[in-house]
């Protein structure tokens, strides 16, 4: 049957991809004819693949009654289709391969056969890099002219680095040459192909292998643009683009995703959607799939955002020796052979104790411990097999076991991403093989490599049938026949007027090598700009701001409005697509929750301080026992300052008590071994703890200052960090206190450190009635003569007693109001939301009350 015709409509107002192809499909047949070629016997080269079909159905426009189509074809697909002829083509030794995960490989070696191995994990990197944007150029040379190629340039490409600053980019460049230049390409049985006529459809950009394919076939090959200024209309004739400034990219993305919904609604499909910020484009898409909308997606994505290539990099990340908690914990919760509710059990009992490093989790059996710890055995079996070094098929193999063991392995094998991280990788059984010849690596070499082979790696999301939407590069929308197309990212960011070339080359070597210049991407960047503008509706979008700068549009943009200003016309700007829907105001009530069916067993003096403060947090926090989880990796603050000097005050009292002495040297010795002794058992690093090293010897003695006159006074140190426990009929009053003294006549003295500054510890016992925290601690002694104390450890003023007056008065009138706000709530009293100010701002049941959406 003869290809598909393009039906149009009279006297329609043609687009301009019907346009270009009515001309070029005229001047194919007419040089077919001229030149009595079979157009069975020709070779049509297209830019990019997705012009194929349309390039059959054009050429079926004008082919009349022949049933015969020429070759449409990409280099690569015309270089695959040469296989039956010239045999396979099969890449050997050090080949440029385009697959990051060979190529790493190979760079690493050529790296170490240049004397540079001692830097291959900084170089590798670029080497591929540098060699990938050569390999295109080297392509097209023919494989007889390669090695003359690369010693001519060579010598070119040396001049100017001869700098010792510059040896290693002097270094990578040579090597790129000389590796790009050794290498066998698919494409290089092209140059072995006969077609009778090679017809060469030119794009917005020319590219080095096709000028070599035209150049090697001579009077046998033609080139025909794509696209000439003549297919376009006018200025005068052009349908005006609508022209959306978003506030910022949350805005232009709904206002992007409106544009695409309302030309679908007017039966504009498919829509084009043009790639030109990836970020933007993948938020726009899933805006989009929320409506149903189907779309082909044929720029793809980096195969490590994916959330299979994410499950087994946790897996690597919680390998190392030195993995952090958090490491372990993630990759746990993604691996179903481990039971949620054991690692959440597990990771309970890490946050509460502040484990920050896996490697410290206890070897002996300890009851804070006891679900990790059992949950460790299968955890650091694993771990252990992947410890030691071994070559890339093995480390291979093992991964494929480890994921297997781990449960990852099915849910990998059943998710399109997943089946193409396993074929990156070389993770089916026995495609290992590959690498049996790859050196010996260690783990952290093995995740590196992991790690570039899935940066470089590409997945395509599976195209849907009668797509409505086509995500695409603005290059590849020449010849498509899109009936609308939305373009976001036309800001001077994204869509500049002068891009800046990719790669590490000088505009001198790009100019050597053969390399796309600045002024060539710019002229291909305008000529891609003005065939958009043909189009008869077009949606152009910018944000006017991004992370607190103004943001100005695309020099192309800015063209349209002063043209529109020189006009006499005030730049029109399109309305918002998006439209305003009314929404009933629901506020939120006030919660008024009761605890009768929660019974208070326990008290301790943090929770009836949230009593006081808001009876609603107390119900959230205490009775549903809601926490927030801690984070293990987080920097050190005031808090664990605070932590850390309560635990260096107890060691240091508890020494001096074992071993008395007066002498200020030597009780220096004895803060400072008590210091080393808690910064060790709390894991902190020098670098983490510098902060507060810094200002340390300013508390130590002024600390030691108070000390010696506290114990002038006859006080002496009895016990620190000491648990008590107060039975009140079925409630327990609980505590810790961090410290208590014998004064001079006998008595009893509470002490509780602070290490806030000297205002709010003075505000705390100005009004002792407002106070929870000493008399509670004092209802926990069972003692009718007892004192307490704040003692303030400034870092800048001196430490200094802060005693509360009527400690035992205020005592017992806590124990009454205690007890009656108990029995309150054992009768349903209504626990409602009362926080104010301070009590709210960091209050961790905030998003529960939902106080700031009260109907109030």
């Amino acid at each position: 049957m003869p290809p598909e015709t393009l039906e149009i409509p009279e006297n329609a107002v043609l687009s301009p991809d019907v346009l270009c192809w009515q001309r070029v499909m005229a001047q194919l047949a007419a040089t077919l004819k001229t030149r009595n070629v079979h157009p069975a016997e020709a070779v049509v080269l297209l830019p990019y693949a997705q012009l194929i079909q349309q390039a059959r159905r054009a050429w079926a426009g004008v082919a009349g009654e022949t049933f015969f189509v020429p070759r449409f074809e990409t280099t690569m697909n015309w270089a695959s289709s040469l296989g039956g002829t010239l045999g396979l083509f099969t890449p050997s030794g050090d080949d440029l391969r385009m697959d990051m995960a060979v190529d790493m490989l190979t760079a690493a070696s050529l790296l170490e056969r240049a004397g540079l191995g001692a830097q291959q994990d900084a170089l590798a990197g670029r080497l591929v890099e540098a060699a990938w944007s050569l390999g295109r150029v080297a392509a097209a040379v023919l494989p007889a002219q390669r090695q003359a190629w690369s010693e001519r340039l060579a010598a070119l490409l040396q001049a100017g680095l001869d700098s010792p600053v510059l040896a290693l980019e002097a270094a990578v460049g040579q090597i790129a040459l000389a590796w790009a230049a050794a290498s066998a390409y698919p494409s290089d049985r092209l140059f072995q192909a006969t077609p009778a006529l090679l017809a060469v459809l030119e794009g917005f950009q020319a590219e080095p292998l096709t000028d070599a394919l035209k150049a090697h076939f001579g009077e046998r090959s033609i080139s025909i643009a794509l696209c000439l200024p003549q297919d376009l209309r006018a200025p005068a004739e052009l349908p005006l683009p609508s022209l959306h400034a978003a506030m910022d990219a949350e805005d232009e993305a709904g206002r992007a995703a409106a544009c695409v919904l309302a030309h679908l609604a007017q039966g504009r499909s498919p829509v084009a959607l043009i790639a030109q910020d990836r970020i933007l484009t993948r938020r726009v898409g899933a805006m989009l799939a929320e409506r149903g909308i189907a779309m082909r997606d044929e720029t793809g994505w980096k195969l490590s955002t994916t959330r299979a290539a994410a499950s087994l990099m946790g897996l690597l990340r919680a390998m190392p020796w030195d993995a952090s908690t958090d490491a372990v914990l993630d990759w746990l919760k993604n691996a179903p052979a481990f039971s949620s509710g054991e690692v959440t059990a597990a990771e309970t009992e890490l946050r509460k104790a502040g484990l920050r490093a896996w490697r410290d989790l206890p070897g002996t059996p300890q009851p804070a411990f006891a679900a990790t710890q059992q949950l460790a055995l299968q955890v650091d079996a694993l771990r252990k097999a992947l410890g030691r070094t071994r070559p890339l098929a093995s480390w291979l193999r093992e991964l494929r076991a480890a994921l297997q063991s781990a449960g990852q392995w099915d849910a990998l094998a059943i998710d399109n991403a997943g089946q193409t991280v396993l074929e990156v990788l070389r993770l089916h059984e026995g495609a290992e093989a590959e690498f049996d010849s790859a050196p010996t690596m260690t783990l952290a070499s093995f995740t590196s490599w992991v790690n570039q082979a899935l940066e470089g790696g590409k997945f395509s999301p599976e195209h849907p049938q009668g797509e409505q939407v086509v995500i695409l590069p603005l290059a590849q929308l020449l010849g498509r026949p899109m009936q609308a197309v939305v373009l976001p990212g036309c800001d001077e960011i994204r869509l500049p007027v002068s891009p800046e070339p990719a790669g590490l080359w000088t505009p001198g070597q790009r100019d050597v090598l053969g390399l796309p210049s600045r002024d060539m991407l710019a002229s291909a960047n305008r000529a891609a700009w003005h065939y958009v503008l043909q189009l008869p509706h077009v949606d152009l979008l910018w944000r006017t701001s991004e992370a607190g700068e103004h943001l100005i549009p695309s020099g192309f943009v800015q063209e349209l409005l002063l043209a529109q200003a020189g006009q006499g016309d005030s730049p029109a700007l399109a309305t918002d697509s998006r439209r305003l829907r009314p929404v009933a105001i629901r506020p939120t009530p006030r919660p008024m929750p009761t605890g009768e069916a929660l019974p208070v067993t326990r008290l301790s003096a943090s929770a009836y301080e949230d009593l006081r403060r808001c009876p609603y947090r107390f119900f959230a926090l205490r009775q549903l026992r809601l926490q927030e989880s801690g984070e293990l990796d987080s920097e050190l603050d005031k808090r664990d300052f605070g932590n850390w000097l309560h635990s260096v005050l107890r060691y240091f009292h508890e020494a001096l008590k074992a071993a008395p002495t007066p002498e200020l040297s030597a009780r220096e010795a004895m803060i400072n071994l008590a210091a080393e002794r808690v910064t060790q058992a709390m894991a902190l690093s020098d670098s983490e703890f510098l902060p507060f090293a810094a200002i340390w010897p300013r508390v130590r003695e002024g600390y030691l200052a108070w000390l010696a006159g506290h114990e002038a006074e006859g006080a002496c140190f009895v016990e620190a960090e000491a648990e008590r426990q107060t039975p009140m009929g079925s409630l327990q009053l609980i505590g810790k206190l961090d410290r208590i003294d014998r004064q001079a006549d006998g008595h009893t003295l509470l002490i509780d450190y602070k290490t806030e500054p000297r205002t709010v510890t003075a505000e705390r016992i100005k009004d002792g009635q407002e106070d929870t925290q000493l008399a509670f601690y004092a209802a926990l002694m069972d003692d009718d003569t007892l004192a307490a104390a704040y003692v303030n450890l400034g870092e800048k003023e001196a430490t200094r007693t802060y005693a509360q007056p009527g400690i035992v008065g205020l005592r017992d009138a806590l124990i009454e109001s205690i007890l009656t706000d108990m029995d309150r709530i054992a009768r349903g009293t209504p626990l409602p939301a009362l926080g104010e100010g301070k009590a709210c701002e960091y209050c961790a049941a905030r998003g529960l009350c939902r106080k700031d959406f009260w109907n109030e």
